[in-house]
């Protein structure tokens, strides 16, 4: 299903947008060395009802999952980079973190993603490659108007990831957003300019490039959810939803 959101909706999309950016960044700023990431889902909870609004990861259950995933973010520590549950580990120095966060607030869903370094070690590596997914993001978010097609996204997007040389898997990525979580189309994070379904005001997409270092193969966890590099490497993802407007795309996930 592909959605076009009403003016009403784009309106109750931009509060939910800015809940989601909101709580991430609240998070962000919570996860110092020794933070448990059980703790980070906890507050996560908490703040999600405080503003009356409704998980979209805790009763989540499609088929490449294990049952409902039945926490409130995904806490993605250095090798693992998507729907990663929270569990009983507190961070150290130098780990990189990814949070993911999906919400819905008076029937609008917002979805986005933050990768950070947490403690005073900074690996030069990790965060370039954090800062390749954010460059790749905004060049798919500049791509994104009006006419556009989904592949001059996906193309935008696995330039900017290929050219700083990492492997890309296109079996995850990003997608349409609305009344629900997940929708078509599917926008993967490598695709050929001027292919794909066209880009019309209202659409709203969920835009998420993520990179391994040195593999484009994941690895799923036990607990059949947390997917992780397959030779161990290091993780980044970044995540905005947007809105296509008359002119161009509009962020919705930054808190303000």
């Amino acid at each position: 299903m592909i959605e076009i959101m009403s003016p009403a909706e784009v309106a109750r999309a931009r509060d939910t947008g800015t809940l989601v950016g909101t709580i991430l960044q609240e998070m962000k700023s919570r996860a110092t060395v020794g933070t448990n990431l059980l703790d980070i889902d906890r507050w996560t909870q908490q703040m999600i009802a405080e503003a009356g609004a409704l998980s979209c990861y805790v009763d989540y259950a499609p088929s490449f999952g294990n049952g409902p995933f039945g926490h409130y973010i995904c806490t993605g520590v250095n090798d693992a980079v998507l729907h990663a549950r929270p569990r009983d580990y507190a961070l150290a120095d130098g780990d990189k973190v990814t949070l993911d966060l999906a919400v819905s607030l008076r029937g609008v869903a917002a979805d986005a993603a933050i990768s950070f370094v947490v403690g005073d070690t900074r690996p030069p590596d990790t965060l370039a490659m954090i800062e390749t997914t954010r460059r790749a993001l905004a060049a798919g978010i500049a791509a994104a108007r009006p006419g556009a097609r989904i592949g001059d996204l996906s193309h935008a997007i696995g330039t900017v990831l290929s050219q700083a040389g990492y492997p890309i898997n296109t079996d995850f990525g990003g997608h349409g957003i609305g009344s629900t979580m997940h929708q078509d189309p599917h926008v993967p994070n490598m695709g050929r300019a001027g292919r794909g379904y066209k880009l019309r005001p209202g659409l709203m997409l969920a835009l998420e490039p993520w990179v391994m270092a040195d593999t484009d193969e994941l690895v799923v966890d036990d607990d059949g959810w947390t997917l992780r590099s397959a030779t161990g490497c290091m993780t980044a993802h970044t995540e905005h939803t947007i809105v296509i407007t008359a002119d161009g795309a509009d962020i919705l996930t930054v808190a303000r």
